[in-house]
């Protein structure tokens, strides 16, 4: 395998708009596709078999839909399995495989050609001299980075990164190996996700979750789905989508793009339907807004709630308005300040469309308001999560089954990270409890967040960098002054499983540290050892490993953090070693220091696990008023200047965040190309552009600075006009390291202003 060469695969591309039902028949080829493609066609059917179990099984290491449906085996997904069967693969990326390339070499390969080459077999660190990665023994690894924090004159030259695969029990030890160091720097993925829902969620619930489960989901009358691929990014929904539909809920689709989960699905599991080719459809209306749009949208379908109120004392919850909230007449008084013209001009859909879902809303006894990244990844992510919180107060969709807020957690365990400590911004009741069971002093001041970390790291004030997990170099904005940032560190490590862009972006000495998947068998002293996972609706449970790990010399994520620490700490008198060797010791502790998890090993070890409790749910809101506070904020401008669009990135299809399958985009109808931007018919015409033109597209930040891309590939979409959408990570460079939110510091990589202008 020293030889190995990067594939050549097809280039010419494709554009044929997708007409079929997502999932189904077409899933289930290109699962079977990939698996015969991966080397994996009894492996890989193994481990699904195993996938989302509750007893004995392992937690999916895709997205964070919950797996709580007793007896339904097959709630599996496409994109779940690649994932399995990716980390399953039989190719392996060891010392020989580094001797033959060197990282200048590596770095022109594409990131699909990097993860290609398997699975990371042994630990290494960059060798200067040769411009490659070398082997080094665990001791020497964990020195090294021992040493480097050990020599650091402030702790907070430190930032300690986390991605949504870490398992709570790695997340615990992780932020207190942080916090004993003495630092509260702990930039997680949530920083450039979600941030903007838990802050909206805090401020007005005093929760920073969503408070429904699936039982909700199975019960509603009327989902509302804002900015959310369900198809690609949470396919498991479509199950519960195609129930509803069959139960008769009614369902609205908020998207500039009209996915393939907005029109109909098949499930696979249901064999009937696969049988006869008989699809269900999935949506009973579809809006779709100007990129950024959706504040002034919900803003609308309060204003219409409210004024039906004015004939229909049934069209709010007068009872549940007084008797638990605060802001009501605020709220009630801006919406009808807010004229029905302001409406439609920032949110993009005519005032009859708003009316509709309006209508759907008042007829619906119970809603449920879902959302994902369309919303977040905005300056005003935050209002518009309170928006969102705002309409559901006015009709009672709170603290009753079938009722409430859901945010889609986009990977499987993030939710899990900031439950168990992962905040750059901690409680002091958090601190406090921390201080007490585990004998540390642990620091008050906020740490940094993602964006400020890339900022301290490019202006030298962060020296050393570890990454749990992830992909962080492609993940983040900015990529120029990202990766830059990276190399002016003095040591970057990397906790992974295979080869990424981020082992090529290092500090002047680099670790590549190779952890289990959550596939594999995490055996230690204690013996076979189980990690738990918290899903989108705050559901615990224990995911159980079953394959032979693909090296020996591979390490769990808890026993790589006790390493460093143990270096890092060689005076610690936390348990490191102890912990180790049996994590229901870990799990002990936890249960002393979260707040619900309470008798941890034994709730976790339930046939479904349990749920955290959420007071929200109940009707307890932990705000400043005591009850859930309406917001008033003002509608955001978000309409485009002249010549200008505003350009959203998402994932395709054969994708999970930084990890690309192929270059296809199934659902879009896309083959062969990820540099591309999808337009509105009219806008290409406007710019004498026709399908597969090149164009530049350049951003224009905040500060007035640019960015560019060149030579992307211009496809026509059922897009609204002034919009553009285009692919992450390789879109990420338009976005500018100042260009984040004023309200929660999320970059804004769904709400560029950019320009396209035709190549050359």
């Amino acid at each position: 395998m020293v030889d190995r060469v990067r594939p050549e695969r097809a280039k010419q591309p494709e554009f044929h708009p997708y007409r079929h039902p997502a999932a189904g028949w077409g899933a289930a080829e290109s699962v079977t596709r990939f698996l015969l493609r991966a080397g994996e066609p009894i492996a890989g059917p193994h481990a699904i078999m195993k996938m989302n179990h509750e007893n004995g099984g392992f937690d999916c290491p895709g997205c964070a839909w919950p797996d709580d449906r007793k007896g339904l085996h097959l709630d599996i997904c496409e994109n779940g399995i690649k994932h399995v069967a990716w980390e399953m693969t039989h190719k392996r990326v060891g010392r020989e495989f580094f001797a033959a390339h060197t990282v200048t070499e590596l770095a022109q390969w594409s990131e699909f050609d990097l993860e290609d080459q398997g699975r990371l077999t042994e630990p290494m660190t960059y060798d200067p001299d040769t411009d490659r990665y070398v082997p080094i023994s665990w001791p020497d690894a964990f020195e090294l980075v021992g040493g480097a924090l050990r020599d650091l004159d402030d702790p907070n030259a430190a930032a300690f990164y986390t991605s949504g695969r870490l398992g709570n029990e790695a997340t615990f030890l992780y932020q207190l190996m942080a916090r004993e160091l003495g630092t509260n720097n702990l930039p997680d993925c949530s920083n450039m996700c979600h941030e903007a829902s838990g802050r909206a969620l805090q401020a007005a619930l005093g929760t920073g979750k969503g408070t429904v489960d699936l039982v909700d989901w199975e019960n509603t009358d009327a989902l509302f789905i804002f900015g959310v691929n369900a198809a690609s990014n949470a396919p498991r929904m479509l199950t519960a989508l195609v129930e509803a539909s069959k139960r008769g809920a009614q369902i609205v689709h908020v998207n500039p793009l009209i996915e393939a989960a907005a029109r109909r699905a098949i499930i696979p599991h249901d064999f009937a339907q696969m049988a006869t080719f008989r699809a269900t459809p999935t949506s009973t209306l579809n809006l779709q807004p100007h990129i950024g749009g959706d504040m002034a949208l919900v803003r609308g379908i309060a204003k219409a709630v409210l004024a039906e109120a004015a004939s229909n004392p049934k069209a709010l919850d007068a009872e549940f308005i007084d008797r638990y909230t605060s802001g009501f007449e605020d709220y009630r008084a801006v919406c009808e300040r807010t004229a029905w013209a302001e409406i439609e001009r920032q949110s993009g859909v005519p005032e009859s469309e708003i009316r509709k879902a309006a209508r759907i809303y008042c007829d619906a006894d119970r809603s449920i308001i879902s959302w994902c990244l369309g919303v977040t990844q905005h300056e005003h992510g935050v209002d518009t999560v309170r928006e969102i919180v705002n309409l559901l107060l006015l009709r009672g969709n709170l603290g009753r089954e079938g009722a409430g807020p859901s945010p889609v957690r986009g990977h499987s365990n993030v939710q899990g990270n900031r439950t168990c400590g992962i905040d750059h911004r901690p409680a002091d009741a958090f601190l406090d409890r921390l201080a007490a069971v585990c004998g540390i002093d642990p620091p008050r001041a906020h740490g940094l967040d993602t964006v400020g970390t890339i900022e301290a790291m490019h202006q030298g004030r962060v020296r050393v960098f570890v990454g749990m997990g992830g992909n962080f170099a492609l993940a983040a904005p900015d990529s120029a002054y990202t990766f830059e940032a990276l190399r002016r560190c003095e040591l970057t490590v990397h906790v992974s499983t295979k080869l990424n862009r981020s082992h090529l972006v290092h500090g002047r000495r680099a670790l590549i540290l190779p952890c289990l998947g959550r596939t594999e068998r995490d055996e230690q002293r204690g013996g076979l050892q189980e990690t738990s996972v918290e899903d989108s609706m705050s559901m615990v449970h224990l995911s159980r490993g079953m394959k032979k790990p693909a090296s020996p010399q591979l390490l769990s994520e808890p026993a790589i953090i006790a390493g460093i620490a143990r270096a890092a700490l060689p005076n610690s008198a936390t348990p490191w070693e102890y912990y180790v060797d049996d994590y229901d010791r870990i799990r002990d502790t936890m249960a002393r220091v979260l707040d619900g998890f309470e008798d941890f090993n034994r709730r976790v070890r339930l046939p479904l696990g349990f749920r955290i409790r959420q007071p929200a749910r109940e009707l307890v809101f932990h705000t400043p008023t005591g009850r859930a506070e309406f917001s008033a904020a003002a509608l955001p401008s978000v309409a485009t200047e002249p010549g200008t669009l505003t350009l959203a990135t998402m994932r395709s299809h054969d994708q999970w965040n930084t990890t690309i399958y192929s270059d296809n985009d199934r659902y879009r109808g896309v083959r062969n190309l990820r540099t591309l931007v999808f337009m509105n018919a009219d806008d290409m015409r406007e710019r004498g552009l026709s399908q597969f033109d090149e164009v530049d597209i350049t951003s224009v930040a905040r500060d007035g600075s640019t960015r560019s891309v060149h030579n992307y590939k211009v496809v026509p979409y059922d897009i609204p006009r002034g919009c553009a959408a285009g692919y992450m990570p390789e879109l990420n460079v338009l976005c500018a390291i100042g260009d984040y939110s004023t309200q929660s510091d999320q970059p804004i990589m769904k709400n560029l202003t950019v320009t396209v202008r035709r190549s050359g």
